[in-house]
């Protein structure tokens, strides 16, 4: 259990930069489920997030985006690629 519970970094370029962002296991792969359900690569994802999550810190817009899209009653959408619908709180 403790090792599910020591954040991993992991690099992304988005927008031209490059930048890190530290989830623990668990939510990494949340986040691979959510990517693959959606058929875009983990980065574009990640990359869809951070242009959304205003001055939020980005894990923490991650883990929130996470989170919103495990509690939501009807199937999750891909609505941060279309901006139709409710965009989750990040």
């Amino acid at each position: 259990m403790a090792v599910l519970m020591q954040p991993k970094k992991r690099s992304f370029q988005i927008a031209g930069h490059r930048t890190s962002i530290s989830l623990e296991q668990p939510f990494w792969e949340a986040l691979k489920e959510l990517a693959v359900r959606d058929e875009i690569a983990l980065s574009e994802l990640v990359g869809r997030i951070d242009r959304v999550r205003g001055k939020t810190n980005l894990s923490s817009a991650v883990r929130v985006y996470i989170l919103a899209q495990y509690r939501s009653p009807a199937p999750p959408s891909s609505s941060l690629s279309t901006g139709e619908g409710k965009t989750p709180p990040v």
